[in-house]
């Protein structure tokens, strides 16, 4: 799966995700402190499921109206970055075709996906 990790996205969140396979672009490595639009239009441009922990991006989506790919909410504060890892790396085997062109929001025990 193409993935595009905001900065605010733990570091092994991004390792598992590679591990498990995926083309991970990571924006803390490229560009740190980029401006939130740009990383969305980055997402968009190169057609990767955006994955953050800043809930700016739910509105840019339902404001501007276009994800191709979708957009990943987590909601896993309190947790350890290897449990988050683990519980995002899951879900994304198990469901990521679902995000495809979604808002999707994982917090623990629970993932929705709301479709564009």
């Amino acid at each position: 799966m193409n993935l595009l990790a905001d900065e605010g996205v733990d570091r092994q969140i991004v390792a598992l995700l590679r591990q498990d396979g995926h083309d991970v672009l990571y924006v803390a490595e490229l560009e740190p402190g980029v401006d939130d639009n740009r990383v969305f239009d980055e997402a968009n441009r190169i057609n990767a499921l955006l994955i953050t922990a800043d809930k700016d991006f739910g509105e840019m989506v339902f404001r501007q109206g276009s994800v191709r790919a979708g957009v990943l909410l987590l909601r896993l504060a309190g947790l350890s970055p290897s449990t988050k890892a683990g519980i995002v790396s899951t879900i994304i085997q198990e469901r990521g075709i679902e995000m495809l062109g979604s808002f999707s929001v994982i917090s623990p025990g629970m993932v929705r996906i709301r479709k564009k």
